[in-house]
């Protein structure tokens, strides 16, 4: 079955979401004085709820938020003017055009009134969080689920404290399953994030060496990720990588053994007989025995990776859990498309290019230079920029990077940033002649020189921080398709 999501046109509203019911979840007062109602606030419901005037449309409801750029309260007339039936703002408009709400901190409100509307849904969530992997195994667990389930999930990076709201949001009375993608920096974020997504199955991929410089230390990373289980359904069920040394020490969540998917054939979910098949994928044996349930089966893991393997499992989990017969998980296994930035193959008449740009840690990028050294064609060539928020070791993760691409893994590195100069130190210290390196200070020094360092043939992976941009790196390579 196809994604659900927003149909116009009053054909689905949201569940009682009327402006009443919304003011009084934001702890917002509702003004409708000196205003021509052509509505009536208790009884009709809202067709949308959005913060980005240009999705407006008639029906919706508008939250004004004040960004470093931009400061939503300009737009709240063009809202009207759209067919908007109503706005929460922190400030009373200065023509009034129509009912509003007026709320103290329209993000708290935008937070609050999906907590609300959350709450009105007969729906089963899916909450997936994890230092690595979080959104593709999203994309697996929502591939599998829609082989049987309309099946909403989070797009592109909408996985904090505005993405996740504003998913919620989307949601409609024809979804019977949604996944939402959870990401976070700092303790508390999650426990947020869990109050308002009120995950009915929660999903950890790996307790990682990310956002170390606010966590301290992965055993701060796993308190920090396991907040998820704080507003989950008390009868729900959680799914782990049981081949994580963190994660494999949760031995139960609210009385419930959880279900734990990984290589090791002690996990209840586990995969054998893998098969690297390039950048064309991979081929493995899922082993399901989880409660009554005994099968195997062959599966094509299309996305790029060996550790690609693990978030198909927990998709398998999942599916599992939801009923599916080993068939449609296997279909939503293999029907997997890759998402842009993530080890997605683009090819040119030039280049072959893996861009996995939109972030990176050290766990990620060695996946990533594994990947790599497996391709074909003429030279393997690594562009790799700085990992943030990596805290006090930053510089000597970096250098790992640096060693670990020494040890054959690329036959040209190109180094980016002012931390990728521990990396370009490491590699070159490694003394591997075998190995072309090059180092740029910054994105604008290497995108002048990167034509002349490549050549036609050669298989290009891309990998950085999402705030390096390299986003430009990918574009310029791609120009040759």
């Amino acid at each position: 079955m196809g994604d659900c999501g927003i149909l116009t046109g009053g054909m689905h509203t949201m569940k009682n979401m009327t402006l009443k019911n919304i003011a009084k979840a934001s702890g917002g007062r509702l003004c409708t004085d000196n205003i021509a109602m052509g509505i009536d606030a208790e009884k009709t419901e809202a067709a949308g709820v959005v913060i980005d005037s240009r999705k407006i449309e008639a029906g919706f409801v508008f939250i004004a938020t004040r960004g470093e750029r931009v400061d939503g309260h300009s737009f709240i007339d063009s809202a009207f003017e759209k067919g908007a039936i109503g706005v929460v703002c922190e400030k009373a408009p200065d023509n009034l055009k129509g009912a509003y709400i007026l709320v103290e901190d329209s993000f708290q409100a935008l937070k609050d009134i999906a907590e609300f509307y959350r709450s009105q849904l007969d729906i089963r969530v899916v909450g997936v969080t994890g230092s690595v992997g979080k959104t593709s195994t999203k994309e697996f667990i929502a591939g599998v689920l829609a082989e049987r389930f309309n099946t909403l999930k989070t797009e592109g990076n909408f996985n904090n404290e505005i993405g996740l709201p504003l998913t919620v949001l989307r949601i409609r009375d024809d979804c019977e399953a949604a996944v939402l993608e959870m990401g976070i920096s700092d303790f508390g974020e999650m426990t947020r994030l869990s109050k308002i997504a009120k995950p009915d199955i929660c999903v950890i991929t790996n307790i990682g060496q990310c956002h170390l410089e606010n966590l301290g230390t992965r055993d701060g990373i796993l308190k920090a990720k396991t907040e998820i289980f704080e507003f989950m359904n008390k009868d729900g069920s959680v799914c782990l990588n049981g081949d994580d040394d963190k994660l494999i020490t949760i031995k139960e969540v609210n009385g419930r053994k959880p279900l734990f998917f990984g290589m090791d054939s002690q996990n209840d979910i586990y995969a054998d007989n893998y098969e690297d098949n390039g950048l064309d994928g991979s081929s493995v044996r899922i082993h399901i025995n989880a409660g009554g349930d005994r099968a195997a089966f062959d599966a094509h893991i299309p996305l790029l990776g060996g550790h690609m393997v693990y978030n198909a499992l927990a998709a398998a989990a999942v599916g599992t859990l939801f009923g599916l017969t080993p068939e449609q998980i296997k279909a939503g296994i293999g029907g997997v498309k890759p998402v842009g930035g993530r080890s997605n193959v683009i090819r040119t008449d030039r280049y072959t290019v893996i861009d996995d740009c939109y972030n990176a840690n050290p766990v990620s990028m060695k996946a990533a230079l594994d990947l790599l050294s497996h391709s074909s064609g003429a030279r393997k060539v690594a562009v790799l920029g700085d990992m943030f928020e990596l805290g006090e070791n930053e510089n000597a993760l970096h250098a790992q990077i640096g060693e670990y691409a020494a040890g054959g893994k690329t036959d040209v590195l190109i180094c980016t940033g002012k931390l990728c100069a521990h990396m370009y130190n490491s590699a070159h210290n490694e003394d591997n002649s075998a190995m072309e390196l090059h180092y740029f200070e910054d994105k604008a020094q290497l995108l002048a020189a990167l034509d002349k360092l490549l050549q036609k043939g050669d298989t290009v992976l891309v990998k950085a921080s999402h705030g390096m941009g390299f986003d430009e790196v990918v574009k310029k390579l791609s120009e040759h398709i």
